[in-house]
Formats: structure tokens, C-alpha cells, sequence
């Protein structure tokens, strides 16, 4: 990955959304070529030369002091995984490593948590949203993770690629668009990891929506919210998900789908259980 054309691409994309009314900054007569802030007004937003601000959007300005940076998130109007993806991409560039990156391990305590979890669909996240294991619930309401070769064990690519995912998860667009922007936040984390390039190459050519929704350089921390899902056989499950990231490995994320006792998607749980328990 270019991370100045990243860079440049995610500045450019952040103060282009920025009105000249939401950052205080009256009309001065001047026609405006683009949408959003000029480059002088960002720069005069965050107390910079507009000649340094035109060199750090194009990756040629070095590594901005904190102050700077702070400065640039609030005039930018940055929320906290944007703030996050900026650190990321303004970081000094490790050389890229020959040997192969090492697989991702669940830590035996924590797969042991998962499987505890018997009456809510559960599974952890890895980079670039390998799905790294899940319990019964979770290959039943969503597909069977297990069933896959292990390369294809991924979210985003079960999402974007899989036919059945249109059919069975509601609000396809909004939840694939997410993990789009969840992609996009591991690259900047993570530019180098060969196996992320390959899954976004194989996912612009494969994926009709993709080229479009990577190019707006959207990011994503997931952390709580709402998901529904069409099942074949229970029909409607709606559920409040939570996403806890580990203390001890960020690049791992334990996603729990919780429901209120008593719900129809709680009986409909408790019907797909059995059944799985039964072999059926």
C-alpha cells in the first residue's frame, strides 16, 4: 500500500465532507471547485502554513508533532477510529517483512469463553475479519465458518461474495459497507500484510460494490450496535451486538450477539440450538 497516496487520499476525502458553514467559516465571493474546505482553510483551522498542509497531504511533509496532528483531527471534525487511521497512516513505515507473517492463534481461554457461550451466536475476529472461531449459534445464524477452507474463513469476503449473505443478512449495503471501513482501518494499521492485499484485490475484482465504497476511505472501529438477520428456517433474529477488543491482542475481537429474554428471536434461538444439538 502507497501510504502517501493514502494519506493524501484520506485528507482529501475528510475535509471535502467539512462545509465551510460546519467549520465557522464565512463565504469569501471565491467560486469553490471542489466540495468541502479549501486547502488554506484547513491549514487556517489548525494553525499551520497552507504550504505545510499542502506537503502533508501529499506525503511529503515528514511526521507532524502531536500538537499538529490533534490540530488537523479537530478541524477535520475526525471521530475516534478516523483519529486512529490518521496515527496509523502518518507512522513512520516498517521495512516489509520476507518471512511469512505467523497464523493467528485463540488463545485456549478464551476459545474455552466462547464456547460458554451457548444460547447467543459468538465468534472472534482476527485481521483483516478472519473469522478465527465460533460457537454453534454463530455458524448457524450466520453460515458455517468451519464448513469453509480456512483462507476463506472471513467475514468481509463471506459478506461481499456469498450469495446466501444478501439473502439472509438485513440491511446488506449498511453492514457490508461497515466492513468495508473496517477493512480500510486494518490496511492502515497493517500495510503490509500480503494476505489483506491479496483478499482486497480478490474483493475488487469479484465484488461489484467494493471499488466504490474503498474509494471513499470510510473507517470503522466496531464497538456495539444493532444487527438483523433473515433465517431460512426461524425467519427474523434481531440482535444488540457487542464487540470487545482484547486488551492483550488488538488485533483480535470477541463478538457477542445478545438478545432480550423472552423475544421471538430468543424462542428462535433456543428452536436452532436443539436442533443443531440434535444433529438436524
Amino acid at each position: 500500500m502507497d501510504r502517501s497516496a493514502e494519506l493524501s487520499d484520506f485528507l482529501r476525502t475528510r475535509r471535502a465532507r467539512v462545509s465551510p458553514d460546519q467549520a465557522g467559516i464565512p463565504e469569501d465571493g471565491r467560486a469553490r471547485r471542489v466540495p468541502g474546505l479549501r486547502r488554506d482553510e484547513v491549514s487556517r483551522l489548525a494553525g499551520v502554513s497552507t504550504e505545510y498542509y499542502t506537503r502533508l497531504e501529499q506525503g511529503r511533509a515528514g511526521s507532524p508533532s502531536p500538537e499538529v496532528v490533534e490540530a488537523l483531527c479537530q478541524a477535520l471534525r475526525l471521530d475516534l477510529a478516523e483519529r486512529e487511521h490518521l496515527t496509523d497512516l502518518l507512522a513512520r513505515p516498517t521495512p516489509v517483512r520476507r518471512a511469512p507473517a505467523t497464523p493467528q492463534r485463540v488463545r485456549l481461554g478464551l476459545y474455552l469463553l466462547l464456547q460458554t457461550l451457548e444460547h447467543v451466536p459468538a465468534f472472534i475476529l482476527g485481521r483483516r475479519t478472519d473469522v478465527l472461531a465460533a460457537n454453534r449459534l454463530a455458524r448457524a445464524v450466520v453460515t458455517d465458518f468451519e464448513a469453509l477452507p480456512v483462507p476463506q474463513r472471513n467475514l468481509a469476503r463471506y459478506y461481499l461474495l456469498n450469495p446466501e449473505a444478501r439473502e439472509r443478512v438485513a440491511d446488506w449495503e449498511q453492514i457490508a459497507a461497515e466492513t468495508v471501513a473496517m477493512l480500510r482501518m486494518d490496511a492502515g494499521r497493517h500495510p503490509n500484510d500480503r494476505r489483506l492485499s491479496d483478499l482486497l484485490g480478490e474483493l475488487t475484482l469479484r465484488s461489484p460494490e467494493f471499488p466504490g465504497w474503498w474509494k471513499e476511505h470510510h473507517v470503522l472501529l466496531r464497538t456495539h450496535g444493532a444487527k438483523r438477520y433473515h433465517h431460512p428456517e426461524v425467519g427474523e433474529l434481531q440482535f444488540s451486538y457487542e464487540a470487545l477488543h482484547l486488551p492483550d491482542d488488538p488485533d483480535q475481537m470477541l463478538c457477542v450477539y445478545n438478545v432480550e429474554p423472552g423475544s421471538a428471536t430468543a424462542e428462535a434461538l433456543r428452536l436452532l440450538n436443539s436442533w443443531s444439538l440434535s444433529g438436524r
